[in-house]
């Protein structure tokens, strides 16, 4: 036990609250990059499909986890 938290309490929280936080992050990234290079609307569109499809994917296997658990 870690500060009163079994390993299983802090992987959960990490998978939940870290890993949406670092997703966010990721997404500010990618709008951040769209604005300095000045993509303009289908640039920025290109760039948050493509650089977000690993992300989408992740969620993705989350969802489906969700759904077989709950079934």
């Amino acid at each position: 036990m870690i500060l009163g938290f079994t390993e299983a309490q802090i992987s959960a929280f990490g998978l939940s609250f870290g890993l949406a936080a670092f997703m966010l992050y990721m997404v500010f990234i990618i709008a951040q990059l769209a604005w300095e290079s000045k993509a303009g609307k289908m640039g920025t569109f290109v760039l948050f499909v493509a650089l977000g499809f690993g992300m989408l994917g992740f969620v993705v296997k989350l969802v489906i986890q969700w759904v077989l658990t709950k079934g």
